[in-house]
């Protein structure tokens, strides 16, 4: 069996599109021509061939992430599946493994992606690194428990004029957060501005102040499911929604609550800090359930710990664990952050904390806290280094990823 590990040529990108059609279970498509090869590139792509063959599939999307206010490199991967005739021989492993150093050597600190299967991605290194909530309200339980609804003006905009004015509105909502990723206008076209037959066209609704200038928006589709004898049986599905003030965030979902004719309004994508159920009258009417968003994989220690933005000044030692897949990390390394800016190195010093590469991908983006981690025995340090952790890593909001890739 002679195996090859190496990019797709442009001529097997239909091969990739069939691959992933059948591995994905028809999600993207089920031909060559679907979503995995189409938004794919060549050069993007890490795949085995298995005499000749293409086996097992992977790509690297390069994207820009804000990571707690800086703008840094990620590597999005995507496209991770094998043939099942060629499971179990090690083939992703081996993949990733080439990959990794290829992200390192092209300043990529970091990789994400959206797991299939959680159990296959924590043995690379992996951790879940964001989350979402889910809503499911009906808009007649859209009140709020101290009756300001806002006082925005809240209007329906045409998207072809009004693309420009809700992506510098997503720029400044993004700018401090972490894990959300720069929408090139591919991203827009392509995800929160794709038309979808079942759920209907999309619309966009943006909300000015006193002053006329733009403060948020909310992306949705609005779709009757038909149901006869049913009343309200219209569905509003949130596909995008930003805000720069409280005021516009109130007046947004108002908005909402407007359309009459909607029994049903569903949103899948709430970061985890979203203020919503402390707003409502009766916040168990949302109905919330949390569901697990992006997995993270800590490609690049030094750069990864310098590139992200800090609010406090402090040192810290780290000590990484041996790791097979990226052994440039192993060992100590001297963190010393400020809010100007982050430098790391080796060191020789004791370290502070202990962990692994996985749980610093955790604790990195500010989804667990060094406390967290070392109470379910993740971390090693005493009190006072685990406490200064916390405080370092700690992010302005809630690490969030509400786009695929």
């Amino acid at each position: 069996m002679s195996v090859e590990i190496r990019q797709a040529t442009a001529e097997e990108m239909a091969d990739l599109g069939i691959l992933g059609g059948y591995v994905f279970g028809g999600v993207f498509g089920d031909g060559a021509e679907n979503d995995v090869s189409e938004h794919n590139r060549p050069e993007w792509t890490l795949c085995a061939f298995v005499d000749g063959k293409l086996a097992s599939s992977f790509a690297n999307i390069p994207f820009t992430m804000r990571a707690n206010g800086r703008a840094m490199s990620l590597a999005g991967v995507s496209v991770v599946g094998t043939q099942p005739e060629y499971r179990r021989r090690g083939l992703a492993r081996r993949i990733h493994t080439q990959a990794f150093g290829q992200m390192r050597e092209a300043g990529q600190p970091v990789a994400s992606l959206w797991a299939s299967q959680a159990a296959i991605y924590q043995r690379y290194g992996y951790a879940m690194s964001t989350a979402a909530r889910s809503y499911t309200i009906d808009t007649v339980d859209i009140r709020f428990h101290d009756g300001d609804g806002g006082n925005g003006r809240v209007e329906r905009i045409d998207l072809d004029t009004g693309y420009d004015t809700i992506k510098d509105v997503y720029i400044k909502f993004v700018a401090e957060r972490m894990a959300y990723l720069h929408r090139a206008k591919t991203l827009w076209l392509h995800g929160v501005l794709e038309p979808d037959k079942a759920d209907g066209p999309v619309w966009v609704a943006a909300c000015h102040d006193s002053e006329g200038s733009v403060r948020g928006y909310v992306v949705y589709t609005l779709r009757g499911q038909r149901v006869d004898n049913q009343a309200r049986d219209q569905e509003f599905t949130i596909r995008d929604l930003a805000w720069l003030d409280a005021d516009a965030y109130r007046s947004l979902w108002s908005f909402i609550a407007s359309h009459d004719l909607v029994g049903r309004v569903r949103w899948t994508s709430a970061p985890l800090d979203d203020p919503a159920p402390e707003l409502l009258i009766e916040p168990r009417m949302l109905h919330p359930s949390v569901q697990e968003g992006t997995w993270s994989r800590i490609v690049d220690v030094p750069t990864a710990l310098t590139s992200r933005g800090y609010d406090v000044a402090a040192e810290l030692g780290i000590e990484v664990e041996d790791d097979p897949l990226t052994p440039w990390n192993d060992g100590v390394w001297h963190l010393e952050a400020s809010p100007e800016g982050a430098h790391a190195q080796p060191s020789r010093q004791t370290p502070d904390i202990r962990l692994n590469v996985k749980a610093l991908a955790s604790l990195w983006s500010g989804f667990r806290s060094a406390s967290e981690l070392a109470r379910w025995g993740f971390v090693e340090g005493d009190r006072q280094a685990l406490a200064r952790a916390d405080e370092v890593f700690r992010t302005r909001y809630a690490p969030h990823c509400p786009d695929h890739f």
